[in-house]
């Protein structure tokens, strides 16, 4: 399995709420108006955090029809669009395991084109291969459906994103 670990809230540059699927959906439709093709997002946090229903609403905005679904013993869905989205859970690989295996290499190529956007759950086995990511950290809050998302880039968060997690209609950054 690979290496479980979630960072912290605090080192995230922005933050927001969700208190349900449908605003986490909401956020992910958000998201996706502001791909233009070549971004790699990882998504962190705990198993039914909400990480495939931000991609679920990505995907629709992006005019997805076919159903999205976690790739967790698939590894990589694709959906085809502009951009085209590959939604890959590296949940189940070990530590140190070759992603060549699973065609890695062969989608981040496609996303360094500016084609494809790369949308990866459990995303610490490919730390090292994408040096430039925005990464968005969910945890769940006090109510069942409620969530708290943060948000950071790598090396730094474009400017384009500074408003994605709005909170009582003001950007938490």
């Amino acid at each position: 399995m690979a290496d479980q670990t979630i960072p912290k809230p605090a080192e995230f540059t922005c933050s927001g709420a969700a208190t349900s699927a449908a605003q986490t959906r909401a956020l992910g439709a958000r998201a996706a108006k502001r791909l233009r093709g070549g971004e790699v997002l990882l998504l962190y946090g705990p198993l039914g955090a909400g990480k495939t229903c931000f991609v679920q609403g990505m995907c629709r905005a992006l005019g997805v029809a076919e159903e999205v679904t976690s790739p967790t013993f698939t590894l990589v869905n694709s959906y085809p669009g502009s951009p085209i989205i590959h939604h890959i859970d590296l949940y189940r690989i070990a530590p140190g395991a070759d992603l060549t295996d699973i065609g890695l290499d062969e989608l981040l190529d496609e996303v360094a084109t500016g084609r494809a956007v790369a949308v990866a759950e459990w995303p610490q086995p490919m730390l090292a291969l994408v040096p430039r990511r925005l990464e968005l950290l969910v945890l769940p809050g006090a109510e069942v459906d409620e969530r708290t998302w943060h948000l950071r880039g790598v090396p730094e968060l474009p400017a384009a994103w500074l408003d994605l997690l709005v909170c009582a209609g003001e950007p938490s950054c």
